[in-house]
């Protein structure tokens, strides 16, 4: 067995050599392909890398450009060159080893952008070059792959409503703490990771730890626990004026749900569920209501709230 049929071999069975992927990934700078052209052994030889300009050097064909060009296109652009020399020339491209790959990784990450990716990358290597989860990441991370790419092997995905990418969503914590090694897997051209921002609840005023604390996969929580989060109140808290500040339909408004603390920390009154994005609100004994209302103007300019990940 040949060493060129060996790397033929290699370059077929890469994953992503669907026809679909053919047609759809665009060679880049620095790829590393091989070329057969039949009853044309010179050029099937050795594997050629596209130079730095995004073209290739090729026997009798000269330079070609392939960078901008998917396999089916670069194909064509060499059997034109060829055609003095081959009556109908059979050109078959192959990718051994992708280094031009864009990827975008958006939403709560430190550095979100695209990222051109040299080799094979994983979904937590992408995570990690863009700096990272941001405090208030969810608990999920969401995959959006182009149909040619083939399915997303991960249980649960599905196409999108367009019908033109798979769709598929992963645990945070089962790939970071290895609880699901197969989940964390390998990223293909033109994904789209997103990391949306998790469930917060905000807790300030006169406790020990304000800030928001970012909720738990499918987690609820209530007054208690994130009185609990916040390590309780501390010695001026007014026990019995507390507040939820809750949305509404007009997001300049808040409504204000009167919660007494002292009640609910005896036992005599219902703990009260909180939704995400509330703000329980501990006022110091004596201190105005208007205050109530600065905070949520600080929330909404991310100011002076720490934002704490329960992992």
């Amino acid at each position: 067995m040949t060493r060129a049929f060996l790397l033929v071999l290699m370059a077929a069975t890469l994953p992503g050599q669907e026809s679909g992927a053919r047609s759809t990934y665009v060679l880049g700078p620095g790829d590393q392909i091989v070329v057969r052209v039949l009853d044309l052994e010179e050029i099937g030889k050795d594997p050629y890398q596209i130079d730095i300009r995004g073209n290739v050097n090729l026997p009798m064909a000269g330079r070609v450009r392939a960078s901008g060009r998917t396999l089916e296109e670069f194909e064509a652009a060499i059997g034109e060159r060829l055609m003095p020399y081959l009556k109908k020339p059979e050109v078959t491209v192959s990718v051994l080893e992708m280094r031009s790959q864009p990827v975008s990784v958006l939403g709560s990450v430190k550095n979100p952008g695209v990222f051109q990716v040299q080799g094979q990358k994983t979904l937590l290597e992408m995570v990690s070059l863009a700096g990272g989860l941001n405090p208030d990441a969810g608990y999920a991370i969401r995959i959006a792959r182009q149909k040619a790419w083939g399915e997303i092997p991960v249980e649960g995905a599905r196409f999108d409503e367009s019908g033109q990418f798979y769709v598929a969503e992963v645990g945070v914590r089962d790939i970071m703490e290895a609880r699901s090694p197969a989940q964390n897997i390998q990223v293909k051209p033109n994904d789209v990771i997103t990391v949306p921002k998790g469930q917060v609840v905000y807790v300030m005023g006169a406790v020990k730890k304000s800030g928001g604390f970012v909720l738990g996969e499918r987690e609820k929580t209530t007054v208690l626990q994130a009185l609990s989060m916040a390590e309780g109140v501390d010695n001026y808290a007014n026990n019995r004026e507390a507040k939820i500040l809750r949305r509404t339909a007009n997001p300049e408004i808040r409504a204000e749900i009167t919660v007494n603390l002292a009640e609910i920390l005896k036992g005599t009154n219902k703990d009260v569920p909180m939704q995400s994005d509330d703000i329980l609100y501990v006022p110091v004994s004596g201190s105005k209501k208007a205050m109530a209302r600065t905070l949520d103007a600080m929330i909404s300019m991310g100011t002076g709230v720490v934002i704490y990940g329960r992992r």
